[in-house]
């Protein structure tokens, strides 16, 4: 009772967070941007809450749970990736977002800049978007169903719609503030719950140093980066490229990009990414501690873990008295939500302001678009929950009811489909729509291709067990060059844009009086 009790106040001020901010989001800038006018601290653990997901406390421990720190290269692949992105890409796509006739979504700025007047682009990145956030927030739901059937020990089930119905009540009310401010508090209370478990359980071994020894004795291969503890076989080439490619996820991921056009000061982008780079080195080191060190507790208690991805959930209910334990557990739910929503959000905006608008009314007013997106908003949580039912216990086959595997596949179908074109449309004045939507539409199609059908050839070809990021990712880029080095060179209109924000050196205010 004690940590359902602390369950419910926790999803109470979320809740209550989603109320107050729905007083605000009258408008479709406010509802999906913030009105632009978000603080450097927001924009930064706003960024990185919502990209970390339940996949931080659960699937990547999951993973190192098995095979040892063999699978950390992913995180050093992010590390490196959330930097680079906040270093090149979001300065700059703040300030050519709004140049570009105030864009407020990722399709409304690629139509815009492509001035893409019969809205192509506009149609294609939507419906990818709708697509792989249908994973994405898949994988949120099945988080929802281990994380309170192994607390509660409620059904799968039940676990499940508890998590949807949290997740839609706050997103529906308040819009992108609600997302932000909800996500800047999940973020700070995932921190605390990350670098507290390796922190106690170091201490209950006499230090760092005395933990990893015990570890080695016990595996010697679970701290060793380039073998696999779980085969003792030697980490391959293609692994290792393939974990540190989830960084090239960033440059695409919609949920993410959407926190740089949000701030409300372009210069203020460098204080956040220093807030953002020391959250992510720290939660994900805390994150890959938890699975080795939590695997070496659990043997000591002698607790057998059935379901690798719930180690932090296992650890922390036999290791915390039972109301810090709710406590701790509660950052698993952040997680959760802190993902789920940024991923309703954007999915709904690219339905409302990219199809609706301009295939189906379109002179549809400002408030019956929020209403259509805040029905989008529900009618994608339900496709999503019941995709997240067909991976209860014993139904699934395999892919919808591990997290890891939800979470990785919809990474790289966004980076394959909209990094490189982000890229090219922020620093190659020659890109252009043919090009952009050419290397989109290959992008996408290899991803799913890769995943689905030649990477089944894997055991035959070593090339085709690469991260289908990868393939996806290159094949996009080259095809988007080619094609638009072979068709019509962009307007003068477009190059004068470019080369404008490319000089720019303008704040905020100074932006918004030069546009005006």
């Amino acid at each position: 009772m004690t940590i359902m009790a602390i369950f419910i106040l926790y999803l109470l001020m979320m809740l209550g967070i989603g109320f107050y901010f729905s007083r605000r989001a009258n408008s479709l800038n406010s509802y999906y941007l913030g009105n632009r006018g978000m603080n450097k601290w927001v924009v930064a653990m706003s960024a990185q809450a919502s990209d970390m997901s339940g996949w931080l406390l659960m699937g990547l421990p999951g993973a190192i749970y098995l095979s040892g720190l063999s699978e950390a290269w992913i995180g050093l692949g992010l590390v490196v990736g959330t930097y680079v992105n906040w270093k090149i890409v979001g300065r700059r796509l703040r300030k050519y977002t709004y140049y570009c006739n105030d864009s407020i979504t990722l399709p409304d700025f690629f139509a815009n800049r492509f001035r893409d007047k019969r809205g192509i682009i506009r149609v294609v990145s939507a419906l990818f978007i709708l697509i792989f956030f249908l994973f994405y927030t898949t994988s949120g739901f099945v988080s929802c169903g281990k994380l309170f059937s192994t607390i509660f020990g409620w059904e799968y089930t039940t676990s499940l719609w508890v998590g949807v119905i949290v997740v839609v009540g706050y997103t529906f009310l308040g819009g992108f503030l609600a997302v932000s401010w909800t996500d800047f508090v999940q973020g700070v209370l995932m921190l605390i719950a990350l670098l507290l478990v390796p922190t106690i359980i170091c201490e209950m071994n006499d230090g760092f140093a005395p933990t990893v020894d015990a570890m080695n004795q016990v595996n010697p291969y679970l701290m060793n980066i380039f073998t696999n503890a779980s085969t003792g076989k030697a980490v391959t080439m293609i692994s290792i490229v393939s974990s540190l490619a989830w960084g090239l996820g960033y440059f695409g991921m919609p949920h993410i990009l959407v926190r740089f056009m949000s701030i409300k000061n372009p210069d203020e982008i460098t204080h956040s990414r220093r807030i953002a780079m020391t959250w992510v080195v720290l939660s994900l080191g805390a994150s890959i501690l938890i699975a080795v060190f939590g695997r070496y507790y659990l043997m000591q208690q002698g607790i057998a873990l059935d379901d690798p991805e719930r180690v932090f959930l296992v650890v922390t209910q036999n290791l915390f008295p039972t109301v810090i334990a709710a406590i701790m557990m509660s950052a698993v739910l952040a997680a959760i939500m802190s993902t789920a929503d940024s991923q309703l959000l954007v999915s709904a905006s690219a339905f409302s302001n990219d199809l609706y608008k301009r295939l189906i009314h379109k002179n549809a007013s400002n408030q019956e678009l929020m209403l259509v997106s805040r029905g989008v908003v529900v009618a994608i949580a339900l496709v999503a929950g019941y995709l997240a039912f067909q991976g209860r216990p014993g139904a699934s086959s395999g892919f919808l009811d591990v997290v890891m595997s939800l979470v990785s596949f919809a990474w790289a179908g966004f980076g394959s489909t909209f990094g490189p074109i982000v890229l090219l449309a922020l620093f190659w004045k020659r890109i252009n729509l043919s090009g952009a939507i050419s290397g989109m539409i290959v992008g996408g199609v290899v991803a799913f291709a890769w995943k689905f059908y030649f990477s089944g050839f894997s055991s035959d070809c070593s090339i085709f067990g690469l991260y289908e990021l990868v393939p996806g990712f290159v094949l996009n880029f080259v095809t988007a060059v080619v094609v638009s080095l072979c068709t019509k060179k962009p307007s003068d209109e477009i190059v004068q844009e470019f080369e404008r924000v490319d000089a720019s050196r303008l704040s905020d205010l100074d932006l918004e009086k030069e546009v005006r």
